[in-house]
């Protein structure tokens, strides 16, 4: 997996700012600052991202999200050992809630991964949501290109945790890993459109205590029906390459290990998530978890499903940037036209409806 799909820094032209020029010759303390202009929006961020795109396009991005409690952050932190043991190059973004008292983030989850302090092959970053829904922070797209211009293997984004709106992960990382843990609700949690469509790969953590076996099987079950439904609509047989694959025993126990197919021509159908049964503070299970997540990578990359998927998430990340570029353009262009409108919707003088297409027209005249 390592460099396959970035060409080296020495075949591109190094940027020109020095901020940036710093990253790509991946220097920390270089990506330390960058990543703050562009998560407070100042300064040259914007100059900055157009410089390190080029150097994009290698890491693999995983999401890590699922309900509070469920151990993500523990599951996490495994996971970076895991990768750094593969002898490859790790950037975490941990998003947190934002404190009421200073609008920044709690720092909860990078507190739990302090023992990777020092490791310069490790970069952990804490993120404030800032009133963004989702999950994610608004500059979480943006820092995780940083990233990968800085020359991580693996981009983690562990999501705030917010229940079953975090589809926005999805939207945005190559990968989902979505925790979950018995004793949460996860009966109810379980049977949540949203979930099942976020998941790529599942994780049932606290595996050691009562109730695990349960919630696998209530997600397993769910996922069965997902397939029935969806191959409602299919021929026979279609889709049928990459089978279900139910939760796997952990903590010493017997291991059913049914890893999905590795990279090869003619590999077609669509991706079904695995469940794994870990106990994240004790580390068992951990490798079977990583194990699925790069066979999943494998999907990706070697499948014309996968690929399209990632076509499909490249064009909604485009709309997104896109929409926040006019937005952000036409109300620095129409402040006064907007305040305006304000006061007359206000007033009760226009409709918000038509007060908005009012502006969009005038937006477009000025075009």
């Amino acid at each position: 997996m390592r460099g396959e799909h970035k060409l080296s820094t020495k075949d591109k032209q190094l940027p020109a700012h020095p901020l940036a020029r710093g990253v790509v010759e991946g220097k920390l303390r270089s990506l330390a600052r960058v990543c703050r202009l562009v998560d407070d929006a100042v300064g040259p961020y914007r100059d900055l991202l157009k410089q390190l795109f080029p150097h994009t396009g290698r890491a693999w991005t995983v999401g890590i999200t699922g309900v509070p409690g469920a151990g993500k952050s523990t599951l996490t932190n495994h996971l970076i050992a895991s990768l750094r043991a593969k002898d490859m190059k790790v950037a975490v973004l941990a998003i947190d809630p934002t404190s009421p008292f200073s609008g920044g983030a709690i720092l909860g989850d990078r507190i739990r991964m302090q023992r990777h302090h020092g490791d310069d092959g490790v970069f952990i970053r804490s993120l404030a949501t800032r009133g963004a829904l989702g999950g994610l922070s608004r500059s979480a797209a943006d820092l995780i290109r940083v990233c990968d211009a800085w020359g991580a293997d693996v981009v983690l984004v562990e999501t705030v945790g917010v229940g079953q709106d975090e589809l926005e992960v999805t939207r945005t990382v190559d990968t989902t890993l979505v925790v979950m843990a018995p004793g949460m609700g996860d009966d109810i949690q379980a049977i949540k459109a949203g979930l099942l469509e976020c998941a790529d790969v599942f994780a049932v953590n606290k595996a050691d205590r009562d109730g695990a076996d349960i919630t696998a099987r209530q997600i397993e079950v769910m996922i069965s029906i997902g397939q029935t439904v969806a191959g409602s609509s299919k021929t026979a047989g279609h889709g049928a390459t990459h089978g279900h694959h139910g939760p796997h025993a952990a903590c010493g126990a017997k291991k059913d290990r049914h890893v999905a197919p590795t990279t090869g021509v003619g590999l077609e159908g669509d991706w079904s998530p695995p469940i794994d049964m870990c106990v994240a503070t004790k580390g068992k299970g951990v490798e079977e978890v990583l194990d699925h997540l790069e066979a999943h990578h494998r999907w990706l990359m070697g499948t014309e499903a996968g690929q399209a998927r990632r076509l499909s998430r490249l064009r909604e990340a485009m709309r997104t940037q896109l929409r926040n570029t006019l937005i952000e353009h036409a109300v620095s262009v129409m402040g006064e036209q907007l305040e305006a409108a304000v006061q007359s919707v206000a007033q009760r003088q226009v409709d918000p409806y038509t007060a908005s297409e009012q502006l969009v027209e005038g937006f477009r005249r000025g075009c």
